[in-house]
Parts: C-alpha cells; structure tokens; sequence
C-alpha cells in the first residue's frame, strides 16, 4: 500500500500534469491541485466571503468542522476528487471543482461540481479551470462522461457549461436536496468525443469487446 503522503503526492503531480495549457491552447492562468487540510483556513474564509454569491444555487463548508466532514468525502480517490482551481502567479484559491460519483465499469462516467469564489468571480478562472478539468478527467482519469446538474435559474454556470461544449440532456425534477429542499435541475453532459481529447487507452476497467465473429456454416 502507497503510504498516505507518497500517494497525496503522486495525485499532486497528476493534476499539476494537466494544467499545461487552457481549454484553447493557450498557457492558462490557472492551474488544478487536490484539497487538502491545509486549505481550511482559507476555503472556509472564501465560502464566507461567498455566501450571496452561492445562495440559493449550493451549499460549501463554512466552518472548520464541515470542512473536515466535507474533505472526507474524497479519502477515496478512486470514487471522488476534490479539485481547487488557484490562480498560478499568486497561488490564491478562486474556485473548486468536484469530480464526484466515479464509476467504472461500461459506465466510466461522473458527476461535476464546481464553485467560483467572490473575489476571483467573473474574470474567466471558472472557464479556465473546467477546461483543465475536463483534460484531467478525459486524459488521465480516462473518463467518457461528464454531467453537471444545473438549476434552471442559475444563468451563469449555465453559460459556463455551454461554452465548453456540454449538451443540454434533460430536466429532472426535485433531483438534488439544497438549502432545506428539493431542487430541480437540467442536466447537462460532455463526452471525451465531444469535447476532443481521447485517452491514449481506455481505462482497463471498460470491458473487452467480445469477438461476434463465427465459424462459416457448413452446407
């Protein structure tokens, strides 16, 4: 077994291999990392500082305890990612993106949540970060999907994941439980196909195409 700092440090590289370049090419101003517990101070400051912003749309920990709960959800990194998107020549935190659900299998897909800070929102680090995301999800993770879940009102992530490419797929009421109910929600989806960054190989967990071929018939 990886012990718990070499494999926090093997994930580190992993992400940071992926912020070469922006969504267009271009060198971005951004670059991804994992959460860790040495964010809290800071992350939780910011959640504060981005309550008007957030509300009604999500719910982030705003105390150290919650954060502590809320960063367990990622021990599993196989299952979930907690991702920060920093602002590369300060190093400051200015939003957080979540690969959550991971599943395998003929599936390979996951759930995206992300979050942009008060005092970085609306400079374009969001865009920036997601099309890194999508890069890490697509090339290293060796996802095939991705799907946000959006409510209906919420304009701006709505803009933000239609210029990276998602397609609308559905509505779905009373989907997710937020702010003391059930909100409804448009799904949204990319594709590694979609979005044009196809993995050198597919995830050894997608199983093997069985051959269909058969021996000729006699007559």
């Amino acid at each position: 077994m990886i012990p718990h700092d070499d494999a926090e440090e093997a994930r580190h590289a992993a992400v940071i291999d992926a912020d070469l370049t922006g969504p267009r090419g271009d060198r971005s101003r951004v670059l991804l990392r994992p959460m860790t517990r040495h964010d809290q101070d800071e992350f939780v400051r910011l959640v504060r500082a981005s309550a008007d912003l957030h509300h009604p749309w999500m719910s982030l920990p705003a105390t150290a305890e919650d954060f502590e709960a809320y960063l367990r959800r990622f021990d599993d990194p196989l299952s979930a990612q907690g991702l920060l998107v920093c602002v590369r020549d300060t190093g400051a935190i200015a939003g957080n993106i979540n690969i959550n659900s991971i599943v395998r299998g003929r599936f390979q897909s996951a759930s995206l949540g992300y979050a942009a800070f008060a005092p970085a929102a609306g400079q374009g680090y969001m865009f920036e970060g997601l099309g890194l995301a999508l890069r890490y999800a697509f090339e290293q993770l060796r996802l095939h999907r991705l799907e946000a879940q959006i409510q209906p009102d919420n304009h701006a992530s709505l803009r933000l994941v239609q210029r990276l490419g998602f397609r609308y797929e559905g509505y779905a009421p009373d989907l997710l439980f937020i702010d003391g109910a059930w909100r409804d929600h448009e799904r949204w989806a990319i594709t590694n196909t979609m979005a044009g960054i196809i993995p050198s190989a597919p995830h050894p967990t997608l199983p093997i195409r069985l051959s269909t071929s058969r021996s000729p018939r006699r007559t």
